[in-house]
Formats: structure tokens, sequence, C-alpha cells
């Protein structure tokens, strides 16, 4: 793949990641439809999506999802519409990003990674974002719509964790939708008396499944292979602000200094700690082979 298209097909991923947020929010906030049907026909497209994509590109037969991870999706689906009847889309996406890489870093931590300074550094400066961002105060997120987006950031870390090596990425996104599918109806059911539904609520729920979550998907997993894995981390930190900005010009929503210097601090302390890992990784494999040409 040449490097213009990979940048092409990254840039339009990221652009997909941020609209659903966008999708989201308008749709819980400017229609009828209530979270439970948004997520369950998110899940449902996104599934018949995937599995078009997957059907026409004739990708890998490995990999076909499994429970665990269906469930993981459906709690990061779920948590993110409930959350967003409240959150605007900057603050959400913020939350939910912080959340997902907050989930990932303790992993490393918990699997005995060792941080050096810096991260440790970054690490600090995120969580004190994040900190700042949910203080009590004139201008803090809604308390219950930011506790259930960091549980949908929580879950989608999960995911993502469960889903290296699986197989196929498309292929087991799309099993994972799948399965997730008859969970949500579930939810829907039991929210029943609370269901409501109309023709552009039915239309964000749609594109926020169809088109920014499988076919956002499905340009994500063909760029991934071209990208070096701190490019494809970093590349990530704009999400958050192509949501700010979505939500600035088609929401009409007005950004905080509150967010602007917990965005500042969350997004670049886990720059400081994805950066400084490549870095530390790129040495130890290049020390190896420098002692291997001194023997030699």
């Amino acid at each position: 793949m040449s490097y213009a298209r990979a940048i092409v097909l990254t840039s339009l991923a990221m652009i997909a990641f941020a609209g659903n947020s966008l999708l989201c929010r308008v749709a819980l906030k400017d229609t009828t439809i209530d979270a439970a049907s948004f997520t369950t026909i998110r899940l449902l497209s996104g599934a018949v999506m995937l599995w078009l994509v997957v059907r026409m590109t004739r990708g890998t037969l490995s990999g076909k999802g499994n429970w665990l991870s269906a469930f993981a999706l459906f709690v990061y689906a779920a948590g993110f519409s409930f959350a967003y009847m409240s959150l605007p889309a900057a603050t959400g996406a913020l939350l939910l990003f912080g959340a997902v890489q907050a989930t990932m870093i303790g992993r490393g931590i918990w699997a005995g990674e060792r941080f050096r300074r810096l991260q440790l550094v970054g690490l600090v400066l995120a969580l004190a974002g994040l900190g700042g961002l949910l203080l009590p105060g004139l201008t803090a997120p809604p308390l219950y719509g930011s506790i259930l987006m960091l549980g949908a950031g929580v879950a989608w870390g999960v995911y993502s964790l469960r889903g290296k090596g699986a197989g196929d990425p498309t292929r087991v996104t799309g099993g994972n939708f799948l399965r997730a599918v008859p969970i949500a109806a579930a939810l829907s059911a039991i929210t029943y008396q609370g269901a409501s539904l109309d023709s552009a609520g039915l239309l964000y729920a749609v594109s926020s499944g169809a088109l920014a979550s499988g076919i956002g998907y499905a340009i994500w997993y063909t760029a991934l292979p071209a990208l070096k894995a701190t490019t494809a981390a970093t590349v990530q930190l704009s999400v958050p602000v192509i949501a700010a900005l979505g939500g600035i010009v088609f929401l009409g929503e007005s950004i905080t200094l509150r967010l602007v210097l917990a965005s500042i601090a969350i997004l670049g302390g886990i720059a400081l700690v994805i950066l400084e890992k490549q870095r530390t990784n790129g040495a130890q494999q290049i020390a190896p082979a420098d002692a291997a040409s001194r023997r030699g």
C-alpha cells in the first residue's frame, strides 16, 4: 500500500470513529429514539455491513468472534448510547478514549510491564486531566453520563485486548457484532416501555452502525498493516479532537476551558506513554543487534 493511500484511509477511519459520537449524540438529543433501540439498531447494522465487507473482499477464514468479546462489545455500545443522552460529543469522546487507553495501559502494568520515568509522568498527567475534567463545578460534565462513558471505554479496552491475535479482524469484529445483537435486543425488550423510534433516529442509528462502525472498522483494518505501531496508537489521539470540532460545527456545542485543559493533559499524557514505550522497545531491539555485530 502506498503511503498516500495509507494516510487517506487512516484519516477516513478517524473521521468515522469520531462520527459515531456525533451521530449518537444528535440522535439522542434531537430525535425521539431511545438509547436501547439505538444500540440494537447500531449493532445489527454494523453486523450486516461487516458481513457484506467480508463477503465482497473474500478475507481470510480465520476468526469468527466469541461470546465474551461480544458481551464486552455490547457493554461498550450500550454505555456509549446511554451516556450520550446527557454528554456533549467532545466530552464523551474524550472520556471514552481516556478510559480505553487507561484500560490497555493498566493491563500492561498488571502483566509486569515496567514504566520509564517519562511514561510515569505521562500517566500521572493523563489521570490528572481526567480527574480535573470530572471535578464538581459549573462546567463539569454530568456525573451519571460520565460514569457510563468511562464504563464503555473500559469495555472497549477489554474488547480490544481480547481481539489481539484472534484472526482476521474484520471477520472477528463482524462475528462479535452479530453475537452482540441478541444481547442488545434483550435490553430493548426489558426497557420496551420507554422505547421510541422515529425515521430520523433510525437513520442516525443505521448510519452509526453501517457507516461509522462497519465501514469505519473495515477501512481501519485495511490501513493498519501499513502503519507503524506508534503511528497507529498516536493517530487515534485525533478522534476526540475531530469529535470536538464536529460538535462545534454540526451540533452547536461550546468548548470550555476545563475541556481544553483536560484534553491537553489526557491526550498529551497518553502520547508520552505511547511514544516513550516505542522508543524503549526500539532501543531494546537495536541493542542485541549491536552486541551480535561486536561478537562477530
